[in-house]
C-alpha cells in the first residue's frame, strides 16, 4: 500500500495546478468462491485519471459467510471503507510534508447498489455504513468505481 500511496502522490505532483479526486469502490463475483476487486481511482479533473486495483480472495473458512449476496455487498462496503480510511490518512500525512500543497479531495466511496434490482433494499444500510466512516456515498448509476472499474476485474 505504501507503494500505491507514493504513486498517487507522484501522479498528483506531475501537475500541481490541477484538481484531483480520489475515490474508492469495490465489487464482488458471485458463486461459492467470490473475488473482491477493490479499486482506487485518482481523477485529474479534465484530463482523465489513473486507477489501482487489488483483488482480494478470502480463505475457505471466510468464504462460507459470503454465500448470501447481501453479505457480499456488505463486505464490499467494509473493504472500501477500510481502504479509504487508511488511504486518506496516509495521503493527508504525506501531502502535508510536501513543499507545495496539492489540490485534492477524498470524500467519496462508490457502492455497487442502486434503486433498481435486488440491492435497492440495502441502500439505507450501505449509505449509513459509508457515512458512518466519514465519507459521502455514491450509488448506481453514479458509482462508476464500483460498478465500472472494479466490476471489470471480478
Amino acid at each position: 500500500m505504501e507503494q500505491v500511496v507514493n504513486e498517487i502522490i507522484k501522479y498528483i505532483q506531475q501537475k500541481t495546478d490541477k484538481f484531483y479526486d480520489v475515490v474508492v469502490g469495490c465489487d464482488s463475483s458471485s458463486g461459492s468462491d467470490p473475488l473482491f476487486p477493490v479499486a482506487i481511482v485518482v481523477l485529474r479533473k479534465g484530463e482523465g485519471g489513473r486507477f489501482f486495483l487489488r483483488r482480494i480472495h478470502f480463505g475457505e473458512q471466510e468464504q462460507k459467510k459470503f454465500k448470501n449476496w447481501r453479505m457480499r455487498i456488505l463486505q464490499e462496503v467494509v473493504l472500501s471503507c477500510d481502504l479509504a480510511l487508511y488511504l486518506r490518512e496516509e495521503l493527508d500525512r504525506k501531502t502535508k510534508a510536501l513543499k507545495r500543497m496539492p489540490n485534492w479531495e477524498f470524500r467519496y466511496i462508490h457502492a455497487d447498489v442502486g434503486e433498481n434490482g435486488a440491492t435497492k433494499d440495502m441502500i439505507r444500510e450501505v449509505v449509513g455504513l459509508i457515512k458512518g466512516n466519514g465519507f459521502e456515498p455514491k450509488i448506481k448509476p453514479e458509482s462508476f468505481v464500483a460498478s465500472g472499474v472494479a466490476d471489470k476485474y471480478c
